[in-house]
């Protein structure tokens, strides 16, 4: 038995427990966070203000390649929360719910509460306003509170009143991308957020079955609305901005995409590079973004510990993907780049032998599911395409899966519809565009991270790349069920 599942039960018993009574299993605190690239100053970001992730990080792990299975929304959060791959989701897009493919699917909450959990969720945990009645034991809790300051608010307001009468798509009207109002933090959703969970914790004191509480954090997701004292933290001049918009040299194409999200808010260009002093402006409002959530995940990894629950909870906190910041010309996410599909992954675990010190070693988002039932000492779940990383808890250096998969969709009149399948190992990734009618490949890209870590050139046509090309394309062809950790 491993010191973490011993150590859990052990903390959660209790001195005058009857003989027949199990000892209480851990509590789990899951924090979700929309369009979080490891942003962090315990990841390694040398810009970000995150003191009390940090704090999180002092006593449990960073994931410092962790990877999301689609870098957008509902296909990652599905992901992650069913154990499967978007190839067994169907789930490519926003509007498709998991269950139409997988009816009978047990999802990661559905199992804490199938195994004695009280289940609660509350903000952005499933796309939108999406949501899985199964999965809790009270309906779900969507965010409440505005996504914008004052000015944003009329001005979002104003534009969707002109779009009325125009008899335009409302649902177009996006607003200000970045606002910096001078407010308090519960006066934006995230606030809100945060207050719900503090009055979920203190409900939760003195009950007998553990919880399972996921808390959806929508920041730093558009528009980079936070209070000005989280804008204030920053030198803007000190931020980086990216010096070129062009895309990876010799990239197919259809590979890159130029923020079609963004380009829906006010005052952005259409089309073209995005303005210099604008792009700094939305790099400062991400990371203002970031801090301002930070600072609500303080809240409530201090609610956990004022109520009790801090020694016998896991927290596991995750961005559903990456986020381009005007990196060869790329905005939001949408892509199989390095950007786009690493993400925020940090765990801390009642009993786990190492503390601060990160792992370098290869996980992806599926694996998320089977190792909190490892470690909440579950049983394994069914179905699930990833593997648990539990034992990188206790040792971090621990030799690892050898590769992270990767994928997304493209098309275009002269290709048809394409999926694109990327491989992550711990030198290279390779893109393989494969039409989806299943008659062949259209494109190749391989970014040696050795030498261009910043996926500038697609090396996949220099012929001195042959034998690694093989071996990247046999391992993307053995697929995840090939890729297990060693024992």
């Amino acid at each position: 038995m491993r010191a973490i599942l011993v150590l859990s039960a052990a903390l959660c018993s209790t001195a005058n427990a009857g003989a027949a009574d199990p000892p209480k299993k851990p509590n789990v605190l899951f924090i979700a966070v929309d369009d979080l690239r490891p942003a962090l100053a315990c990841a390694g970001d040398p810009h970000a203000k995150t003191p009390n992730i940090d704090k999180l990080a002092a006593r449990g792990t960073v994931f410092n390649r962790a990877y999301c299975q689609q870098a957008v929304c509902s296909p990652s959060r599905s992901s992650l929360l069913t154990g499967r791959r978007p190839d067994s989701t169907k789930v490519y897009d926003l509007v498709t719910h998991f269950r139409k493919a997988l009816p009978d699917v047990v999802t990661l909450p559905q199992h804490f509460k199938q195994n004695g959990y009280y289940a609660h969720g509350v903000g952005k945990i499933y796309h939108g306003g999406y949501d899985d009645k199964p999965s809790w034991s009270v309906p779900w809790e969507a965010t409440k509170g505005p996504n914008f300051g004052p000015d944003g608010l009329k001005l979002f307001t104003d534009l969707k009143a002109k779009a009325k009468a125009n008899k335009e798509d409302e649902s177009r009207v996006r607003g200000l991308p970045f606002e910096a109002p001078a407010v308090a933090d519960d006066a934006l959703n995230d606030g809100w957020t945060a207050n719900r969970a503090l009055e979920i914790l203190k409900s939760r004191k003195g009950q007998k079955e553990p919880f399972f509480l996921a808390v959806g954090f929508i920041k730093p997701h558009l528009p980079f609305v936070a209070p000005k004292k989280y804008w204030d933290l920053y030198d803007p001049a000190k931020l980086p901005v990216a010096e070129t918009a062009d895309p990876p040299k010799d990239a197919p194409v259809f590979a890159p995409q130029f923020g079609g999200e963004l380009r829906a808010y006010h005052d952005i260009p259409k089309t073209g590079p995005v303005p210099k002093d604008t792009a700094r402006k939305l790099v400062h409002g991400y990371y203002a973004a970031v801090s301002y959530m930070d600072a609500q995940v303080g809240r409530v990894l201090d609610a956990l510990r004022e109520q009790g629950f801090a020694d016998d909870t896991v927290v596991v906190l995750w961005g559903d993907h990456g986020w381009h910041l005007g990196d060869h010309g790329m905005w939001c996410k949408h892509t199989n780049y390095e950007l786009a599909t690493r993400a925020a992954l940090v765990m801390s675990a009642p009993g786990q032998k190492v503390v601060a010190k990160p792992t370098s070693a290869l996980v992806e988002f599926v694996d998320i599911y089977p190792t909190l039932a490892e470690v909440c000492g579950l049983p394994k779940p069914d179905g699930v395409e990833g593997y648990s990383f539990a034992p990188l808890l206790d040792d971090p250096n621990k030799p690892w899966k050898a590769v992270a998969f990767s994928q997304y969709p493209r098309g275009s009149k002269e290709t048809g519809p394409l999926m694109g399948y990327a491989v992550r190992t711990e030198r290279y990734r390779y893109v393989e565009w494969r039409k989806r009618d299943g008659t062949g490949v259209v494109a190749r890209e391989l970014y040696d991270h050795q030498t261009d870590p910043n996926e500038d050139r697609n090396v996949a046509g220099d012929a001195a790349n042959k034998t690694v090309l093989d071996q990247l394309t046999k391992q993307l062809a053995a697929g995840w069920k090939q890729n297990t950790p060693p024992k």
